[in-house]
């Protein structure tokens, strides 16, 4: 939020113009060069955290494209199809493109979003009132919008379609989060029942279930105590598969990469027609964790991330397919288990062992990926409060929360039980790699147009090749939504309208409270009335707003006829941001009242909220005599009034105070207004409060209700 303050010459309006400034001396705090030997060490490592579900997707696609008696010439254009999809999308649009849109470090859809977010006025609020947006903090008024800029500032149906569009890509990642652990497990555990048919499926099931169960149960320990097997598990994986794939190449069909040829999947298309555009179905899935590679960026820098795709991932995919297509040719009936069959007897096991590990991988780094998202979505206000765990003191974006991981386990277990069949599940999968793959193309030619104004030819170009291909994906997977593709179509529009209707929700109450707000000389009368009192202590007065001041303090001064000596309006301003400077943490000033005081914590939304209790005051406290100390003209004895008063108040007692606040929906409110303000409420009542996420004590909370009226 960054409201336009009416006057520059009043103390609420210096304090606003004060954020304002220090908002743009954030430095991010992200991973500097590292030098070449540590980019290498940095590729290594980015084996085991992002690439999971992309280097163990040989596993599963092949499986999920049942083709009627397939030919040579089939498998020759599905390995074109395969080869090309991997050099465009992976190569080209994410290692290539896509991972120079990071915003300020962090990659993913909310990361495009955000960087349009810090350079457009595209909050969803009524225009008059966009600026209000907690999501405008950072827009750039150095240089003039685009036309296109233009046309979504003044247009509030396209800044709510494209919300819903970053929120939606949000979702379908969160859905890779519960269909990358089921399939990767169960692809790999049918390795038992390649070796032993007997084996029955429900067998199969079961184990992989269990499995899931122990991922999902140890996630509480957090992935640093584990993480050091990670990347050799995942360099074993990239070494041995590309390794047997030669070996199949040279034994089953040595010019196999004579697909290479795009002519082979026009020839493929006229052959199959239909049948051929349904197995693209299938083909997407060669892709899957390209997404991964962009939203990971955050934990590493983009060199390693290029490195390690281009030089192990890449390479590895292509000899792995390449072998896994030449066995086919010469076996075109084991299509149906095309990875386990083309592994030779003599190293059968070893592989087994190494798959198994290998998806069990996958599905951590998308789990942690999950838990990462959620986070970022409570700490800016788009999802209900949930609570968010810290599982490691060195590494800030390593979070835990429970109720999301027992939600997920519940539901990765559902899905295979109930949808055990690989060939389901696959179905699903496909409509969640396609469809983030389409958002993130559609969100990147925003930010090509609007943000780094990229020539329209260029611009064209990338639409074009990539929108047309990825449309054309999509269309194939969307023929298997009655087949498990409405799983993640289904859990991601009820977390997408979660997220919009809670967001909805909480820049009403904004709004609200911007245009019923107290200012300073309504503020100085009410705390001249006679029967007020000022009382022992100090007391945080939560608001959600700077210039000015909550309408719940008028209610409650009216009401307790009292206010602590000494308060402090307090904002926790989470920024479109990764990374907020620990020194610049806190910003404070005095609001012209004596005792009276205004704070603002500011957090990006990879930042660990590491002040709570005891803490956060102390250190505001120690913020508030450093700006006594510098805004005092040398009077030694104002400085020793106002430090003794900040020490008698603490001793006297603490107290954090925050509303309770409910809209009251009236008979003039529209449909859309009844609607998203109902689901809001059913959902504030059912979250956690703010305050226990600062370890605020029981004793020291106080909540004060009113109703809003919408």
């Amino acid at each position: 939020m960054d409201p336009q303050p009416a006057k520059h010459d009043t103390p609420d309006a210096n304090v606003v113009m004060a954020v304002h400034d220090a908002d743009h001396t954030i430095i991010n705090n992200r991973q500097k060069d590292t030098g070449r030997w540590g980019t290498l060490v940095l590729a290594y490592k980015t084996l085991g955290v992002v690439f999971g579900g992309l280097v163990t997707s040989p596993l599963y696609v092949y499986p999920s494209m049942p083709l009627k008696s397939p030919t040579k010439d089939d498998y020759l254009g599905i390995y074109s199809i395969m080869f090309w999809t991997l050099t465009l999308i992976g190569g080209v649009k994410y290692a290539s493109i896509a991972l120079k849109a990071d915003d300020q470090g962090e990659g993913g859809t909310f990361a495009l979003y955000s960087l349009l977010c810090r350079n457009i006025n595209i909050g969803i609020l009524s225009s008059k009132s966009a600026n209000l947006n907690p999501s405008n903090s950072y827009v750039n008024q150095s240089r003039k919008p685009s036309r296109l800029g233009k046309f979504f500032e003044r247009s509030l149906i396209s800044r709510r379609v494209l919300l819903f569009i970053a929120m939606l890509g949000m979702c379908m990642l969160i859905g890779d989060g519960i269909l990358t652990p089921a399939i990767s497990v169960l692809s790999a555990m049918d390795g038992i029942r390649a070796r032993f048919p007997s084996v029955s499926k429900s067998l199969v099931e079961a184990l992989s279930a269990i499995i899931i169960i122990v991922i999902f149960l140890l996630q509480k320990f957090g992935t640093s105590r584990v993480s050091f097997v990670f990347s050799p598990i995942m360099g074993a994986w990239t070494l041995t598969t590309p390794l047997v794939g030669i070996y199949s190449i040279i034994k089953y069909y040595p010019s196999i990469f004579k697909a290479i040829s795009p002519h082979y999947i026009v020839h493929f298309f006229l052959r199959n027609g239909k049948q051929g555009w349904i197995c693209l179905g299938g083909t997407i899935m060669c892709i899957t964790g390209s997404e991964a590679m962009f939203a990971d960026l955050g934990h590493f820098n983009r060199s390693s991330i290029r490195i390690a795709f281009f030089c192990t991932i890449y390479p590895s995919l292509v000899l792995t397919y390449a072998g896994q297509t030449a066995y086919l040719i010469r076996n075109p009936s084991d299509q149906a288990d095309g990875f386990y069959k083309f592994i030779p007897s003599a190293v059968y096991w070893p592989m087994f062992v190494i798959a198994t590990l290998a998806a069990i991988v996958a599905s951590q780094s998308l789990i942690s990926a999950t838990f990462s998202v959620i986070k970022q979505s409570v700490v800016l206000d788009y999802f209900p409060r949930v609570k968010v765990v810290h599982t490691s003191s060195s590494n800030e974006g390593e979070v835990y929360s429970p109720e999301v991981n027992y939600i997920l386990m519940i539901l990765c277990v559902a899905v295979i039980l109930i949808f055990g069949d690989g060939q389901d599940i696959g179905n699903a999968f496909g409509v969640v790699v396609s469809m983030v793959m389409l958002i993130t193309t559609i969100l990147l030619t925003l930010v090509m147009i609007i943000i780094w104004r990229t020539p329209l030819a260029l611009v064209a170009l990338y639409f074009v090749v990539f929108f047309v291909m990825e449309s054309v994906y999509v269309s194939a997977i969307c023929t298997k939504i009655p087949e498990g593709g409405w799983i993640p179509f289904a859990i991601s529009l009820i977390l997408a309208f979660i997220m919009f209707g809670w967001f909805y929700g909480r820049q009403r109450k904004l709004e609200y409270e911007l245009t019923h707000k107290i200012d300073l000389e309504r503020f100085r009368t009410l705390l001249t009335d006679p029967g007020v009192q000022r009382v022992p202590g100090i007391c945080f007065f939560y608001t959600n707003i700077q210039d000015g001041l909550t309408p719940i303090l008028g209610h409650y001064i009216k009401n307790m006829r009292s206010l602590h000596k000494v308060t402090v309006f307090t904002t926790l301003r989470y920024l479109l941001v990764p990374k907020v400077a620990p020194d610049e943490r806190i910003v404070v000033s005095k609001l012209g009242l004596k005792g009276v005081y205004r704070c603002v914590i500011r957090y990006g939304y990879s930042d660990k909220l590491s002040l709570e209790g005891d803490d956060l005051v102390n250190q505001v406290i120690e913020s508030l005599r450093s700006h006594v100390l510098h805004c005092s003209n040398h009077n030694s004895v104002e400085v020793e009034d106002e430090t003794s008063e900040l020490e008698e108040a603490k001793l006297a007692g603490v107290v954090h105070i925050r509303g309770k606040t409910r809209f009251h929906i009236g008979k003039h409110s529209g449909w859309f207004d009844r609607t998203m303000l109902a689901f809001y409420e059913f959902l504030h009542s059912n979250c956690r409060s703010a305050l226990p996420a600062l370890g605020v004590p029981l004793p020291q909370r106080i909540e004060v209700g009113m109703l809003y009226e919408a």
